[in-house]
């Protein structure tokens, strides 16, 4: 059984990696695009507690997998939606990244660092 896209006026389903979510290929990835950008936005200054950090690191990775699962679960795919898959693990990536240098950032100041 299918799950339809919930964003009004999209006719496709949900592949079956993603069905919780209710988004087909190309919303999910719009979705997970916007929700990193917010979250990079967020981090950029390196302030956010901890317990966010690791809420945004559980974020990357549950949908990182489920991206994995979708790509690689036989379905047929265009190349502009494979080029999309990619796109958004490299968002999903930088957003980790960025993650980690406001963590460095923001702990410099704190430890003492060796020369």
């Amino acid at each position: 059984m299918s799950t339809p896209c919930q964003i009004s006026g999209c006719k496709n389903d949900a592949p079956a990696a993603i069905s919780e979510h209710r988004l087909c290929l190309l919303h999910f990835t719009l979705s997970l695009e916007a929700s990193c950008a917010a979250m990079r936005r967020e981090t950029a200054l390196g302030n956010a507690p901890h317990e966010r950090q690791r809420e945004i690191m559980a974020f990357i990775t549950a949908n990182g997998e489920s991206l994995a699962r979708v790509a690689t679960s036989g379905l047929v795919l265009t190349d502009d939606l494979k080029a999309r898959i990619l796109s958004t693990f490299l968002t999903l990536m930088n957003l980790r990244e960025n993650l980690d240098r406001a963590n460095m950032r923001s702990s410099f100041g704190r430890v003492s660092h060796p020369r």
